[in-house]
């Protein structure tokens, strides 16, 4: 993880005092002051802008984020209260549970998560895989809704903020400073 010099956080704190000078620091909110965050990769509006593309008529990245949002750096998710899982990524009404199975069976099968049976039914688990990761199959697939000036922003946007895997082959070993979790 790259750390920001002290120069330039330094320079973002004047410059914000000066937009903003009644500011008041708890409108704030910091991931190490409050509990009931997550990290999530700085391409992720990127990442949801093509699992939509993806998705044409059936956007799928409301479901995507709500899943990531659930996760803890294991990467699971337990599908069992589907209502409520529906209601988190956006749906309701009658057909809320429906819709959201339709999503997860199309991340599934895109790659973006994997699910196993269980006692809630075939959607009972996930593992949320990393976007990257989805993403380079997808392109090395040729998949045909995989839009080209998308992915090139996504690598675009990967260069701008460090993420070394994107468009790198899962299978090749991490680059050595990796950590897990």
């Amino acid at each position: 993880m790259s750390k920001r010099p002290k120069k330039y956080v330094d320079k973002v704190l004047a410059l914000r005092a000066r937009l903003w000078p009644d500011l008041i620091e708890d409108e704030l909110w910091y991931h190490k002051k409050y509990d009931g965050f997550v990290t999530i990769p700085r391409t992720m509006p990127l990442i949801m802008s093509i699992i939509d593309d993806l998705t044409k008529g059936t956007p799928a990245s409301s479901t995507y984020l709500d899943l990531w949002c659930r996760t803890f750096p294991e990467m699971y998710v337990s599908l069992s209260e589907q209502t409520k899982l529906a209601y988190g990524a956006g749906f309701t009404g009658q057909r809320a549970r429906r819709t959201w199975q339709e999503r997860i069976r199309l991340l599934n099968e895109l790659g973006f998560i994997r699910v196993a049976e269980g006692m809630a039914g075939e959607f009972s688990h996930a593992v949320v895989i990393n976007p990257h990761v989805a993403l380079k199959r997808l392109k090395d697939q040729k998949h045909p809704g995989l839009v080209a000036s998308k992915y090139n922003a996504l690598l675009e946007r990967a260069g701008e903020v460090g993420a070394p895997d994107v468009d790198r082959d899962p299978k090749a070993p991490p680059p050595a400073s990796s950590i897990p979790f």
